[in-house]
């Protein structure tokens, strides 16, 4: 199937397309993955990222930022990724989060992430403005690239649904923050449960919120 009939499939003025994929096999190169990061915003649990390389003759219909997608279509299409695309996902851990600061924790995850794919990239998507540190592999940044490109699209979806799934488990053992639906974002909900609980182990402790709980512990 032709390049320029995927683009015409897939892409409409409210949905990522596959051009900037498409301009990096004009240059040559033949494995093109989407990356993209979930929960830098958290108080609690890891930063996830996620790598993607799609099946150019088998890619899922619906793919989007994932904060336009429903949590039905979300977890359906993470599961058709698995099937049909070359996915890899990886994370960074509080104690990560807590000694590198939170951009760095999700470079590096989003840098793991490329590195579990199953066939090496030979050529990287990244959504956001910078670089991650130790990725050397060409590359191009986007802003708002989760809108913008199917396969980091595709990357935003897994990392979500990923995400959320773990944040789920975590609430089953740690009742009383309200994870399993805010996924450790700070909410009324959780920041009460802090109040109430205090702080567990997997919590960002140099986040404010929860910096200011253990230090009114300390006074």
């Amino acid at each position: 199937m032709a390049l320029c009939g995927l683009v015409t499939k897939h892409m409409t003025k409210s949905t990522p397309s596959f051009r900037h994929e498409e301009l990096a096999f004009a240059q040559g190169f033949s494995r093109v993955a989407g990356l993209d990061e979930v929960g830098r915003g958290p108080l609690a649990g890891p930063v996830v990222a996620a790598a993607v390389v799609l099946d150019l003759n088998n890619i899922p219909d619906g793919l989007n930022d994932s904060k336009q997608v429903t949590a039905k279509r979300r977890e359906a299409l993470y599961d058709i990724l698995h099937e049909v695309a070359d996915v890899s996902v990886a994370n960074a851990s509080v104690r990560e989060i807590e000694e590198l600061n939170i951009l760095r924790a999700s470079h590096l995850a989003m840098v793991r992430a490329l590195s579990g794919l199953k066939t090496p990239a030979d050529f990287a998507l990244i959504d956001g403005s910078m670089v991650p540190r130790g990725m050397n592999l060409a590359n191009e940044t986007m802003v708002k690239g989760d809108t913008r490109s199917l396969s980091i699209a595709a990357a935003s979806i897994v990392a979500k649904v990923w995400r959320d799934r773990f944040m789920v488990s975590l609430a089953q053992q740690h009742p009383g923050y309200g994870w399993h639906t805010n996924m450790g974002y700070p909410t009324k909900e959780h920041k009460a449960g802090l109040k109430s609980h205090g702080v567990t182990l997997h919590h960002r402790r140099t986040f404010a919120p929860v910096h200011h709980i253990l230090w009114q512990e300390k006074t």
